[in-house]
């Protein structure tokens, strides 16, 4: 898929001038072609989201520093045997954002209801990162909601090395602090964006300028850092959570695809124990942002999964 990307950053200046609201009139350039934009209450939150295509249906559900459009060529490529759904977390892109609710079984409820109202009730379910955090516990919580899962370089709750003292990640840290991170981000989200993507990156060109700038200019809105870092603060009790449901099994088929240079084996080892059916992709090339760094692989990889 190729973006032209004056076109792209024009349509994106106009759709953040025109405000919060009216996003499903504003986007029309940024969406694939034959998408549409649209708007459903969940849980007392406002949920985006971008339909395209016919068929079975596919949630896709974006991480950080991300919004729907991260799935954009992936919706292109499924959308020609599946119904795909792609939405903006809640707090993130133009879903609204509320004070509280970035536990993730607060978001699996949001996908849950979701899939109710926009996909018959049932659907393949794919997470990255955060989003892949949401799937996991939606498909542990709601098994019924899941027809199969497709987790893409994340690490389950609990699992996570938050220390950076012992060899851990020491974003983790800085995001889940209270205020720090909005206070010294302020005024350079799309520096801080862009360091994160490249830095999680194997191939650093693979995640565009013009997507870092999409993604830019929604996080830059007062409140949208906050709701991010958010996503971050709710670890320790998502970590308790999962925790408590060590015992249930994961019955539906589930894919784990990582970056040899993202999490690597460590998604599928996690998963081992409680996955009945579990495949297991590592792929070569690529970091943390499989769907970009390796896209034919990824697409090649997810399709098969899903149509089997």
């Amino acid at each position: 898929m190729t973006i032209d990307r004056r076109a792209f950053l024009a349509a994106a200046g106009a759709a953040a001038a025109q405000g919060f609201g009216r996003a499903q009139a504003q986007e029309p350039g940024l969406l694939p072609r034959g998408a549409e934009s649209r708007f459903l209450e969940v849980g007392g939150v406002r949920l985006h989201h971008v339909v395209l295509g016919a068929g079975p249906a596919v949630v896709l559900l974006h991480g950080w520093p991300q919004t729907w459009f991260a799935w954009r060529a992936t919706m292109e490529r499924l959308a020609r045997r599946f119904t795909v759904v792609a939405p903006d977390l809640r707090g993130l892109g133009v879903s609204e954002r509320p004070p509280s609710g970035y536990d993730k079984r607060a978001v699996a409820e949001d996908i849950a209801t979701l899939i109710d109202r926009a996909a018959g009730g049932r659907a393949h379910v794919v997470g990255h990162d955060m989003g892949g955090k949401a799937a996991y516990v939606l498909a542990l919580l709601r098994p019924e909601k899941v027809e199969r899962l497709v987790l893409v370089d994340c690490l389950l709750p609990g699992t996570e090395n938050m220390d950076a003292r012992r060899g851990g990640a020491w974003h983790y840290g800085f995001h889940m602090a209270r205020d720090i991170p909005e206070l010294l981000t302020r005024g350079r989200e799309r520096d801080y964006i862009a360091a994160q993507i490249r830095a999680w990156s194997y191939r650093k060109d693979a995640v565009s300028e013009a997507a870092i700038e999409e993604f830019t200019r929604h996080y830059a809105r007062p409140g949208a850092m906050t709701a991010g870092f958010d996503y971050y603060r709710a670890l320790p009790q998502d970590a308790l959570l999962v925790a408590s449901l060590s015992d249930r099994r994961l019955d539906m088929p589930v894919l784990a695809i990582a970056g040899r240079h993202g999490v690597g084996p460590q998604l599928a080892e996690a998963l081992a124990p409680q996955a009945r059916a579990l495949s297991s992709v590592i792929v070569e090339e690529s970091g943390h942002f499989v769907a970009d760094e390796a896209p034919e692989v990824f697409w090649r990889e997810v399709e098969g999964f899903l149509g089997a």
